[in-house]
């Protein structure tokens, strides 16, 4: 019998036989079962034929381990963050509603955005905000909306958002940054419980709501989580894809009265809400969208029940097999993950299972939050880490030769056993130090204040965890980064939404976590190791003048990195558009290659480039 909470064992079991998961554990047993009859099938074979006088040949195959994976801290980069919430100027506090319910999207938190808002160079802030609920005593006082804030490009924040447009409150969840009108100024998609939001960037810091007109509401029951731009059928503007979470209402919470103890209400487990299907909506080019989820194959059903399968947190888009087309992979909570392979024709084909991203490394589905995709390694091979729940190991997929197969490879890179205690949602890959090598963060918080009292081993506030990238090609790859070291970005907090940017122009990449219903933290890279870098901007004219979607290439160094323009990433979040690159000790690039969104390939010379400064690449 588990020792788990009751709630928590519901997480990780599940009582419908047909379902998902059940699949995946299913199909691992039938392949462990395949391979013991070849076993003995073999053994028998060695056996008769082993009256043989021929010498016997014993054939052994040597299997190196990864190497310990004890922080060496003379070799560890000595970076430390700084907590400069309240000196930035940042003093937005989130609104979860919570007032003793226990209603679960109060749990969840709100996610972060960072943004070129008045296209002045610096990376301005945005943090969505939720509200109280219909009949709280909070009702009366000041409504609790979404803050705005402008960056006056040292890292000083102040909030402009008293009539900016965006002053007016929802249940809002996740945020999304595209320039979907092509005038040059991103625009702001908000997610939330109920209908959507699409502000329309009119200049001088001021949107305008133009949701209802836009056609992206959505419906006033759904609860919409991670929205990302992005060009679905390659002509050229920008299409919009919304996850959705669980079919929940407060009547169907408050029916299911859950509980940890046996007497106070719990946060509830979404393995006893229903799915949902996600939306996708296909820019028409005229300020209007068309919802194409069911006739783009967006919709997956449970093959017995009927019943939709996604419970989604959040999406990576990228084009994983490089045809152009832009597929999406989606984190979802307790049921398998999904994998919508482009088809190239404005469809796309479900493959998750398949591809070996749908299950952890046991064949089971598992707590999946926050999500992000990378060339970790500086090869061809590509990383996804998906941050899960406490008792599961963040899953790190790893791309075999075929770009569309992964393996779970957490364990063998160093990344299973120090985030298995910890409950994880914001997660992405960033060159925090700047040598060129991508590292992961996640950033970790429970649901349930009270969950030390019944689970000794757990904290409702946790510690972020920063992972090095040491560079090892044969597992081991990431060396997780000791508090001692990290300064303030390890401070135990109740973990969300999380995005980078380089807030104060120096070069290395700060970061913004976000809470429930508490303050968020603002850390500073105050690294100092003397490594160059360049972070570079694309330009295109068109309908996606960012060139969301484009492939960037540098070389320097006798290497080669990679990156995606793509600001959608971790959970509910967008970090800044520029592309940040770290060169190390080398002090010239040799030469830069994108591919833009449609294909066109360019070529820019390492002489015509300088480093340690920010450059705009426009599309030639």
């Amino acid at each position: 019998m588990s020792d788990l909470p009751e709630h928590e064992q519901e997480h990780h079991e599940e009582f419908v036989p047909e379902d998902d998961a059940v699949i995946g554990v299913v199909f691992w047993w039938s392949l462990l079962v395949v391979g013991i009859l070849a076993g003995i099938a073999l053994l028998l074979m060695l056996l008769f034929l082993g009256g043989s006088d021929e010498t016997e040949v014993v054939i052994t195959k040597q299997i190196e381990a990864p190497e310990a994976l004890v922080p060496d801290l003379a070799v560890l980069p000595d970076v430390r963050f700084t907590d400069i919430t309240a000196d930035a100027g940042i003093d937005f506090v989130h609104e979860s509603g919570a007032e003793g319910e226990k209603f679960l999207p109060e749990t969840m938190g709100s996610g972060a955005a960072f943004l070129d808002m008045d296209r002045d160079g610096d990376q301005d802030l945005l943090l969505v905000n939720a509200m109280p609920w219909a009949g709280s005593k909070a009702r009366g006082g000041p409504a609790d909306v979404m803050a705005l804030y402008a960056n006056d490009s040292t890292g000083r924040f102040t909030n402009v958002t008293e009539g900016s447009g965006l002053d007016s409150p929802m249940y809002g969840t996740g945020v999304a940054v595209g320039d979907v009108d092509a005038d040059g100024l991103p625009d702001v998609f908000i997610a939330g419980l109920g209908h959507n939001r699409l502000y329309r960037n009119l200049g001088q810091g001021r949107f305008l709501d133009v949701s209802s007109q836009a056609g992206i509401e959505g419906d006033s029951e759904t609860w919409s989580t991670s929205p990302a731009f992005f060009d679905m059928e390659g002509d050229g503007d920008l299409d919009l894809f919304i996850a959705n979470y669980v079919d929940w209402s407060a009547e169907k919470d408050s029916e299911l009265n859950f509980t940890l103890n046996g007497q106070d209400r719990a946060y509830g487990p979404p393995i006893q809400y229903g799915g949902s299907q996600p939306y996708l909506y296909r820019n028409r080019g005229d300020g209007t969208f068309e919802d194409v989820s069911e006739a783009a194959g967006m919709h997956v059903q449970n093959a017995s029940t009927g019943v939709p399968v996604g419970k989604s947190l959040a999406v990576a888009p990228i084009d994983l097999d490089r045809d152009g087309a832009m597929d999406l992979v989606v984190a979802n909570d307790t049921t398998r993950n999904f994998l919508y392979h482009n088809q190239g024709d404005g469809t796309f084909l479900e493959i998750g299972m398949e591809s070996g991203l749908a299950f952890d490394d046991r064949g089971s589905a598992t707590g999946a939050m926050g999500i992000d995709a990378a060339h970790y390694r500086n090869d061809h091979l590509l990383g996804i880490g998906i941050g899960n729940f406490a008792n599961e190991m963040t899953s790190f997929y790893v791309s075999d030769r075929d770009p569309m197969l992964f393996t779970d490879e957490a364990i063998i890179e160093g990344i299973g056993s120090p985030t298995r205690p910890l409950l994880s949602f914001g997660l992405f890959f960033f060159d925090y130090d700047l040598d060129g090598r991508l590292d992961l963060f996640q950033t970790n918080g429970h649901l349930e204040e009270e969950i030390s009292q019944v689970q000794p081993s757990q904290r409702y506030r946790q510690p972020a965890q920063l992972f090095w990238n040491s560079g090892a090609q044969r597992g081991g790859c990431f060396e997780l980064v000791p508090s001692e070291t990290a300064g303030d970005l390890v401070t135990p907090i109740v973990g969300r939404g999380a995005a980078y940017a380089d807030i104060d122009a120096d070069g290395d990449l700060d970061v913004i976590v976000t809470q429930a219903g508490d303050r968020p933290l603002l850390l500073r890279n105050d690294q100092q190791l003397g490594h160059h870098w360049i972070r570079l901007r694309l330009e295109q004219p068109g309908a996606n003048p960012d060139a969301i979607g484009a492939w960037v290439e540098i070389d320097a160094g006798g290497v080669t990195q990679r990156r995606q323009v793509m600001p959608t990433r971790s959970y509910l979040s967008q970090v800044e558009l520029p592309v940040t690159f770290g060169l190390g000790s080398s002090d010239q690039v040799d030469e830069i290659r994108i591919t833009w969104p449609d294909g066109m390939e360019q070529v820019v010379h390492g002489s015509d480039v300088a480093v340690d400064r920010t450059r705009v690449i426009p599309r030639r």
